[in-house]
């Protein structure tokens, strides 16, 4: 009997240990922070007032955090002496930012419910409120996740797909994370907006075929051929419009103006050419696809119940 009781026991620990996201919830600090919501909209919106970049680095921080370990708030910590952090590791070194405008959230935040509110909760908002403000959807974001104590830098390197990636590298890495073919072409689409570095292009720009000739020449203007010059100069993602959320990026696509090798992957004759087809004849579905696909990256491996902590000051564990 006592097996028995044990085996239900450690089957009931499995299904919570696997379903941590469902601890996840819209309300989670309707009682203990219920002024988060418009302490962090105002703070978004004042950010992107001052620079309308800023919205597209907030979500692309939601990104690169969810991506490595899960949505856990690690992308903000600062190396330490006994580990050394993401900020550092090549998909973000010299390219993540923003996070000044994560610590004035969450000084806001703090006034406003000391102690209650996680880093990674915070950037899960952010996101949200960022793609609100330049025109996107909107969507309940579900809360409840707590810090990560650590951070690795081999972990981000290993964990976001870079800009030179294929597509069935591309597909694979979404897959292994719970995300399907649509949720990689609509998460891209998040691509409608921001800014990449010259170095992320070149390549491109230089050596590919399936390209605009004239897209091509006018990003060569600004992106000299050889390494090392004029790599930070930067280029708008959308060429139409780089701060409205919006489908341009699929129509783009589709006339082989994809920035990145990896945006034009998902447009050249693979099995994703249909979605992104979809989403440039109807904004509709992209958005909706969208908004299931940030829940269902948001769910990715949330440190819950008694994991982690509510870091005090999101750059170090408390």
């Amino acid at each position: 009997m006592a097996s028995f009781k044990n085996i239900i026991c450690l089957a009931i620990l499995i299904f919570l240990v696997g379903n941590s996201s469902a601890q996840l919830s819209t309300n989670f600090y309707s009682n203990s922070c219920p002024k988060l919501f418009s302490t962090v909209d105002s703070a978004v919106k004042s950010a992107i007032s001052k620079e309308a970049r800023m919205g597209a680095s907030l979500l692309r921080l939601f990104f690169h955090d969810c991506f490595v370990n899960g949505c856990d708030g690690s992308i903000l910590l600062d190396d330490t002496s006994s580990f050394t952090g993401e900020k550092t590791a090549n998909p973000n070194r010299n390219s993540a930012r923003g996070f000044d405008v994560v610590d004035n959230i969450k000084s806001a935040v703090e006034n406003a419910c000391p102690g209650v509110v996680s880093c990674a909760d915070i950037l899960a908002i952010a996101a949200r409120d960022s793609v609100v403000t330049l025109g996107g959807p909107n969507w309940n974001v579900k809360l409840g996740r707590r810090d990560a104590k650590t951070a690795s830098r081999a972990a981000a390197n290993n964990g976001i797909p870079p800009p030179t990636s294929n597509l069935n590298a591309l597909i694979s890495r979404f897959s292994a994370l719970g995300l399907s073919n649509k949720d990689l072409v609509a998460l891209s689409g998040s691509h409608t907006i921001g800014q990449a570095r010259c170095t992320s292009f070149r390549a491109r720009i230089y050596n590919e075929s399936n390209l605009d000739a004239s897209f091509a020449r006018t990003r060569q203007g600004n992106c000299p051929r050889a390494n090392g010059s004029g790599d930070n100069n930067l280029a708008p993602l959308d060429l139409q419009t780089p701060t409205n959320f919006d489908n341009n990026y699929f129509k783009n696509l589709v006339n082989q103006r994809g920035l990145l090798h990896s945006d034009q992957q998902l447009y050249n004759g693979g099995s994703t050419d249909s979605i992104v087809s979809s989403y440039v004849n109807n904004p509709n579905t992209f958005y909706s696809d969208f908004v299931s696909a940030m829940i269902k990256m948001g769910d990715i491996r949330p440190l819950t119940g008694s994991n982690g902590e509510i870091r005090k000051n999101c750059r170090r564990t408390n």
